[in-house]
């Protein structure tokens, strides 16, 4: 869970996700979208990656990036419960 709320507290990554809500995407293609290096991007799809929060698959000789919507499914359902809790 802290590999989620590490992932989720960068404004950047939670913009990637945005992106990837909408359609898969090659790293090229979310990179095309920032003003920051290559690398950084990256790092960033790294930490995501780690995170469970996207998948990656390499399709020829790109790799696409899609949202992982089961760890964000168990994320919603674990805040529900704390905020449940405390009723």
């Amino acid at each position: 869970m802290n590999n989620i709320f590490k992932a989720l507290n960068d404004a950047t990554r939670r913009e990637i996700l945005e992106m990837l809500k909408e359609r898969d995407m090659t790293a090229g293609e979310i990179a095309e979208q920032f003003s920051i290096s290559k690398p950084s991007i990256s790092h960033h799809l790294d930490i995501l990656k780690r995170a469970d929060l996207v998948y990656s698959e390499k399709k020829g000789q790109f790799v696409y990036y899609s949202i992982n919507t089961s760890i964000v499914e168990d994320l919603l359902q674990w805040v529900i419960n704390l905020k449940s809790s405390k009723s």
